[in-house]
């Protein structure tokens, strides 16, 4: 019998996320199993962390901060994999796995992991045939091999970072079941059977650790949408299960990820040094000036009318320890990447929301920002 938690993608963030709560819930009991992760891509670093996990089914993630004004340095071992497959060459292993052992999918494919390629076709429901390049199509193929072994219903519960990720992702798959004129049944399977699941997660995982490991800062969540008969991976402190998972996501896009924006938007537009980070940014007495503005008067008042104010500045005591933790080398060279598209993203909403709301307030800094999206 194999683990009843399958993910894909070995990234550091999920090393220091997902599978550090199962390593901790295994501890006490209170997860469902150990994790079999598979590496769907053939990015050299990726095969070297399967690799390792072969070799010692353990690593370390080292959590570094400040957390209620008290420091915290600790190292963790995590136990939770104790199975490293590689898609391309494990590919019948994965499929066995997948149709019969797994309760729960784990996914964090990244950035590319949505997209699709032309050359995944309906070919590749026969046997033996290659393995599809597409993160979606081979969810595709697997769920049709679930589906043929009538095993028990499975929750995919992906962590991308995507508005409704799990109502996305179950739309892209059926979408390709549909192109390759799947069976109605099939497809009814991936729609209704399987219970796709919405959530967010959050924390910072700066660094990674060599072969395997990471170092992330001490805040980390999980908030998850319920679901009707959905399973999770384990129960863990960090993780919420909510009917308004929308409030986390205003949350973090409109505070914490719109904080980190602003300051790579001033890091391009003043030419800042190329080595500054967040806690460096947060040290210039000016431009953190600049940020408080930002938050106190061009996105609380918007969460004021929402009647989350009160929520809103709690989180927001949280995002600056964390923008200042003295431990993360977090750079703001690193989140001004796809600054434009991360500007529509993060700005753009809460200008609109302030409209909706009849908010008679001024938004100069946003508005400015988002003028040389426009213009480009």
């Amino acid at each position: 019998m194999g683990n009843p938690i399958l993910q894909f993608g070995t990234s550091r963030f999920l090393q220091a996320h997902a599978d550090l709560f199962i390593s901790e819930a295994l501890q006490s009991g209170r997860a469902l199993g150990h994790v079999t992760v598979i590496q769907t891509t053939g990015n050299p670093d990726s095969r070297a962390r399967i690799e390792a996990l072969r070799a010692q089914r353990r690593y370390p993630v080292r959590v570094r901060g400040v957390q209620r004004e008290k420091v915290v340095d600790t190292t963790i071992d995590s136990t939770a994999i104790n199975e490293a497959l590689d898609a391309n060459t494990d590919w019948p292993l994965v499929c066995e796995r997948f149709a019969h052992d797994a309760q729960v999918v784990i996914s964090n494919t990244s950035d590319s992991g949505y997209l699709s390629f032309a050359d995944d076709t309906a070919e590749l429901l026969a046997p033996g045939a290659r393995v599809p390049r597409g993160f979606a199509a081979k969810l595709v193929v697997l769920l049709h091999a679930r589906f043929a072994a009538g095993a028990a219903p499975l929750t995919l519960l992906p962590c991308e970072l995507i508005t409704n990720n799990g109502d996305t992702l179950r739309a892209l798959v059926s979408g390709i079941a549909r192109e390759w004129h799947s069976d109605p049944a099939f497809v009814r399977y991936i729609e209704d059977t399987c219970v796709w699941v919405n959530s967010l997660v959050d924390r910072i995982v700066s660094e990674p650790i060599q072969p395997v490991g990471a170092i992330a800062e001490p805040y980390a969540l999980w908030a998850i949408e319920r679901r009707d008969g959905m399973v999770l991976p384990c129960e863990h402190d960090a993780m919420i299960v909510t009917d308004d998972l929308i409030q986390y996501e205003r949350l973090k896009l409109f505070l914490l990820n719109l904080g980190h924006t602003y300051l790579a938007e001033r890091w391009l537009g003043d030419g800042r040094a190329a080595d500054e980070n967040t806690l460096h940014a947060m040290r210039d007495t000016a431009l953190r000036a600049d940020l408080e503005s930002v938050w106190q008067q061009e996105v609380l008042p918007v969460f004021d009318a929402l009647g989350q104010g009160d929520t809103a500045r709690r989180y927001l005591q949280d995002v600056r320890e964390r923008f200042e933790n003295p431990f993360l080398d977090h750079r703001l060279a690193d989140i001004a990447r796809n600054h434009s598209e991360k500007k529509m993203r993060r700005f753009q909403p809460v200008v609109e929301m302030a409209v909706e709301l009849g908010l008679k307030i001024d938004q100069p800094r946003l508005t400015t920002a988002l003028r040389t999206v426009a213009s480009a």
